[in-house]
Formats: structure tokens, sequence, C-alpha cells
């Protein structure tokens, strides 16, 4: 598989009657299919047909050309950098990834950081490896699995960002089982009630009515319980984007089961998705998200959309002691006066305003960025957003149980 293309791209050479470069582009997209891809045949003749007429003489004209005909979403594009770094610089990828899986290896590679979606594209590309190798009749090894963890504690506490295909899939039907916040507030309405806490005088009036005051029995009510309105505004730059696919996941969940939830997503621009996740299937809900807006996975502007929400959209969704879940990591790429004036309006106009950041999911994390400083003081719980254990603990903080390890204030006195 040698092209002679000086960049180093390994594909190869286009002669007549020679079908190794259409196998590749077939076996390519298999692995993006089984990485999460959408990609039917006609994609995949496409990407053929459009390699055939520019040729593999340049890194970026090949790369381009598999890119439009393969990738159809915005969340797909870091699978594919990936897949195409991997897939096309070696002949020998599968022997040369099973090497770097081996222990002598994985100690140096421990300390460099893995991106995002190469847990899938590795196992992707490893499938039909893994498929041929049969056991050879090792012995059977009994191992003491009490002090271990299990399976399903270790996808709690895998990285959304690190899990691979299969993984994912659980984590999505998790997110489903989840028990949902209970955090109904009184109001001043009532409705009919079994228990005799109150009277209702017009109810056994009416009542009465029935049998001309001859009888009158009692009839009872008790102040009503409602869900506050919901507000979601998730960051979708490149950083945020597989954050907060994930987490529209478990949005889903709750709009299916409570009503005035609302959904907004911000880049660099404001979009409001709340109709789309009305659709039933979950998928189907996020697809469709993903659809309506047009800058996921590019830059971010916190600032400037946190501006846009309370001037268009803060007096029609905050009303009613409304909750709002801030989904970003606070990395604001222009100046923090605006954001700082805006996220302190938004943390005035709700009843409690929850910020769910995902780097709090290192280990020392501090707040030096200026636009993490500068959100700090206007918010009233910061918590981690990467995992389902996350998740479950921010279920239950709905709920009423916000715990101590979500208050700011411990970063604020870090800063001094």
């Amino acid at each position: 598989m040698d092209t002679g293309a000086s960049d180093g791209l390994v594909v190869p050479p286009m002669r007549p009657g020679d079908g190794r470069l259409a196998d590749n582009i077939v076996h390519f997209a298999r692995a993006l299919r089984k990485a999460g891809l959408r990609i039917g045949p006609a994609g995949v003749a496409d990407a053929i047909a459009a390699v055939q007429a520019i040729g593999i003489g340049d890194r970026d004209d090949f790369y381009t050309a598999l890119h439009c005909t393969l990738v159809s979403r915005h969340e797909d594009q870091a699978i594919f950098d990936e897949a195409f770094r991997l897939f096309w610089r070696s002949r020998d990828l599968v022997q040369k990834m099973i090497a770097m899986m081996s222990p002598a290896v994985r100690r140096d590679a421990e300390t460099e950081k893995r991106k995002a979606g190469a847990s899938r594209i590795a196992d992707a590309l490893l499938a039909g490896q893994r498929e041929r190798e049969r056991p050879r009749g090792e012995p059977d090894v009994e191992v003491d699995a009490r002090f271990t963890a299990s399976g399903s504690e270790l996808l709690r506490k895998t990285d959304f960002a690190q899990m691979t295909a299969a993984e994912l899939g659980e984590a999505k039907r998790a997110i489903a089982n989840l028990s949902l916040p209970l955090d109904a507030v009184r109001t001043r309405r009532y409705r009919p009630s079994t228990g005799q806490a109150m009277v209702d005088p017009r109810a056994t009036m009416r009542r009465a009515m029935r049998t001309g005051g001859a009888l009158i029995l009692p009839r009872y009510r008790e102040p009503k319980l409602v869900h506050p309105p919901l507000v979601v505004l998730a960051d979708i730059s490149g950083s945020m984007s597989q954050y907060t696919r994930i987490f529209l996941h478990f949005l889903h969940a709750i709009a299916e089961r409570r009503r005035r939830v609302h959904a907004f997503l911000f880049g660099t621009r404001l979009t409001n998705v709340s109709r789309q996740m009305r659709n039933r299937d979950p998928d189907e809900a996020v697809e469709d998200c993903t659809r309506a807006v047009e800058d996921w996975s590019g830059g971010t502007r916190i600032g400037e959309t946190l501006k846009d929400f309370n001037r268009l959209w803060s007096r029609r969704v905050l009303g009613q002691g409304a909750m709002v879940l801030l989904i970003t990591d606070g990395l604001e790429r222009e100046g923090i006066e605006t954001l700082e004036a805006e996220i302190d309006r938004l943390h005035r106009s709700c009843r409690r305003l929850i910020w769910l950041n995902p780097l709090l999911r290192f280990e020392g994390f501090e707040a030096r960025a200026r636009g993490v400083r500068a959100m700090l003081p206007h918010v009233d719980e910061l918590r981690a957003v990467h995992n389902l254990e996350s998740m479950a603990e921010l279920v239950a903080a709905l709920s009423g149980d916000g715990g101590v390890n979500a208050d700011p204030r411990r970063y604020l006195a870090a800063m001094g």
C-alpha cells in the first residue's frame, strides 16, 4: 500500500484493474459505521467516485473528498478526524495498534491524553481482528473479585468523551432509567384531596346542591404541587459538544415526564431547541437539535449569548421559580465584562442557577481562567457533568440534596 505521496498518505495506487483503493475505502467506511456514523452504500460509492476524480496525490484533497461524502453531522467531525488519522497513517495498522495495547508500551502511552472518540475508533478498527482471534485452550483461572469494581461501577465513572460506541449505548439506557428529580414546589392553587387537611367550601356547597341541602358532606382540598420550570443553557463549542450531546438524552428523559422544560444551545449564537426536544424518540430528538443549530462544534461567545437570552427569553421562561442549568467550561474567548454583567442578571432572574462544568473531572481544578473567575460569584452550585455518576448527583441536587461539595465558594476562597 504505497502511493508515493510526499506527505505520507498511505493508500493503494490507482492502476487499471487494481481494486485495492476501493476496498480500503469500503473498509474505512465500515469502521466509521461501527463507530457510530450514519453511512449508507450511496455515501461509500460517492467517496470512491470522489477519490477517483481528484486523485490521491495530496493528503488534504484526499481528506476533503472522504469528509464531504462520509460526514453529514457536525458531531461526527471528531470521530472522522481520529479515524482518518489512525486508518491512513501506516500499512500495518492493526498490528501496531495491538502493539500499542501491550503492557510494555502502555506504560509510556498512559501519560498522553486520549482524544475524544479514540476508544470508539479503536474498537471499530479492531473488531475484525478480535473476531478472528480464538482461545487456545488456556487454563481456567479463578479470580477473587470481591474487592474489584463491577462493570456497572466502572461505567458510571467513565468519561463520556472516552466511552466506546457500546458504552455510550449503555450510558443512554442508564440515563433513561435514572430516578427523576422530585423538585415539586407548593403553589397558591388547590386541588381536590381525600385527606381532611382543609375544607373546600365551594366544592362542599356544589355537592350539597345535588340533594337540595338535605345532606351536606364536607369536601377537602390541598395545595397543588407542580414542577418549577427547568431551563437548560448548553454550550456546543468544540470542547463541549460531546458532553452536551449526551446531556440532551438526560434532558429528554426529564422532558418526557414533566412540563415546562426549555432547552437552549449556544456557541457563537443562541438557538432554542425546546420544540425539537419534544420528539418521543430520544435519538431523533437529539438529531433534530443538531440540525437546528448552525454552529455545532464551533467557537463560543458565552457573554453575548447570555445577553441574547436575557433580552429575548428570560421573561418568557424564567417565571414561577425557574431553575437554570448552565453547561459550559467557562472558557470565554472575548472580554469578560459582558459575561460578568449577564451572568449576574441571569442569577438574579431565576430561583437557582447550577453551573455544570466538565473541567471538574480533573483533580486539582483551579479557577484560573478569566471567564471562570467572572462566573463563580454568580452561581449557586458548581458541579461536574462528565459521567453517569455526576448526573446521578445532579438528580439528587435537583431534588433538594445539594451537598457541600458543590459550593462554588471553595474555589472563590482559593482565588484569594
